[in-house]
């Protein structure tokens, strides 16, 4: 699958401070890994609706630590995937009289352009759920030979062969890497009884008859008449579970265990839980060092969400002509990590602040600029403290109000604020 194109991050002189992340597995701030190479992988978009600003928000917390894993001179292996098949998108589908294949080609090439216009760095690998139907066919056949998985019988609703995981088998003492035994729960820190009616909340079928334990996740759903399925070799016609895809396309690109799985908190439980125990069955080896997940975004205070109908589409901003940077500005004034609501007042904020910050660039100093380097790059390798950051670009721009700027400060400055919080200034 083809990602989006991204802007040339400028080079800036010197470098952060060790990056400390806050881990959901451990609880606690944890000082990432110093290597040459880092991996992260964020979950990506089910394509049957347009870039919401939840999704905005995750995605430009994650391009924050790609972009200060850069600025610390480390190559970075970004991989994200699109969940091109799955039971939401085709209901949407069929409720919208649209092809379902249709429906996912024009949300996913709506959220390229979204995240080109937000200034999101492109994953390295953008890889959909159906082109890897194929790698996720024998590995699922592997789990079975190895009773890590069996096949439920079926029933009146339903047909035989559907394949499901064992989270009993799987969880028997298994070392996720960072001092934790993988379970369901090792993420979210849910009891059993959370863990099962969270389950049944978001996607999972805790009351399947057959199943061996009621969060056992599916792993291939054989094929149901109107719906698309794929060769399944032993499996039978069918698609895969949402859990696995993500499982076999992160270790298809990135070497276990990498650094830092990413996504919204609402992805926890069950999907980054089961997917770390799907790939550790797999390879032996745990997925992530670090697990690592952005707050909610509701909009005047209450939950955003297709139901309610109260969707902020990013999209739909663009196309009144809010100034994109303005919108990722007001994303970067919430910490990742917090549940927020977006409203028309903090975007107004956004674009005051961005005119401030545009004047400013006259009285730039490259000493100034230097010290706010300094102050940026601590506060993001804090947990990606964009706030902070945020505040920091403010002091400097009031500091500096009566300095009599040079070309080569506020080149300095533009430069600082596109690389780090991926603001740019200046076309």
């Amino acid at each position: 699958m083809i990602s989006w194109n991204s802007r040339t991050v400028p080079d800036l002189p010197g470098g952060p401070p060790p990056i400390r992340l806050w881990d959901s597995a451990l609880g606690t701030l944890a000082e990432l890994p110093q290597e040459a190479r880092q991996g992260l992988y964020v979950c990506g978009i089910t394509p049957y609706d347009a870039t919401h600003m939840g999704h905005a928000a995750t995605y430009v917390a994650f391009d924050l630590l790609n972009r200060l894993w850069r600025d610390a001179g480390h190559d970075v292996d970004y991989v994200q995937n699109v969940t091109d098949v799955d039971d939401p998108l085709l209901e949407r589908a069929t409720a919208t009289k649209v092809d379902w294949m249709d429906l996912a080609r024009s949300q996913t090439d709506l959220f390229r352009t979204d995240m080109e216009a937000l200034n999101v760095l492109a994953p390295d690998h953008y890889v959909g759920a159906v082109e890897s139907v194929p790698a996720i066919v024998p590995v699922i056949e592997d789990l079975l030979q190895r009773n890590l998985a069996y096949c439920v019988p079926g029933s009146e609703r339903e047909p035989d062969g559907d394949v499901y995981f064992s989270v009993e088998r799987a969880s028997q003492g298994t070392d996720t890497g960072n001092g934790t035994t993988w379970n369901p729960g090792f993420i979210s820190h849910l009891s059993g009884q959370e863990m099962i009616t969270t389950f049944a909340e978001r996607g999972g079928d805790p009351a399947r008859a057959g199943k061996h334990n009621p969060l056992d996740p599916l792993l291939w759903r054989v094929a149901r008449p109107g719906e698309p399925s794929w060769d399944g070799a032993s499996l039978g016609p069918g698609r895969p579970g949402w859990h696995i895809e993500c499982s076999v396309i992160a270790l298809q690109h990135l070497d276990a265990p990498f650094a830092v799985q990413g996504g919204g908190s609402d992805l926890m439980f069950p999907h980054h839980e089961m997917s770390a125990g799907h790939a550790q069955a797999i390879s032996g080896l745990p997925l992530a060092r670090h697990y690592a997940h952005a707050g909610m975004v509701g909009l005047d205070g209450e939950k955003m969400s297709k139901s309610k109908g109260n969707l902020v589409l990013v999209s739909a901003l663009r196309e009144a002509g809010t100034d994109p940077v303005a919108i990722r500005l007001a994303i970067l004034a919430n910490h990742y990590r917090s549940d927020w609501s977006w409203t028309t007042g903090a975007l107004d904020a956004a674009r005051s602040r961005l005119d401030m910050w545009r004047a400013a660039l006259a009285t730039a100093t490259v000493e100034s600029v230097h010290e706010l380097l300094a102050s940026m790059r601590a506060a993001l390798a804090h947990d990606l403290d964009a706030p902070a950051a945020l505040e920091a670009v403010d002091s400097w721009c009031a500091a500096g109000a009566h300095l009599t700027g040079t070309d080569e400060g506020a080149e300095l400055a533009a430069d600082a604020l596109d690389a780090l919080l991926g603001i740019r200034l200046k076309d």
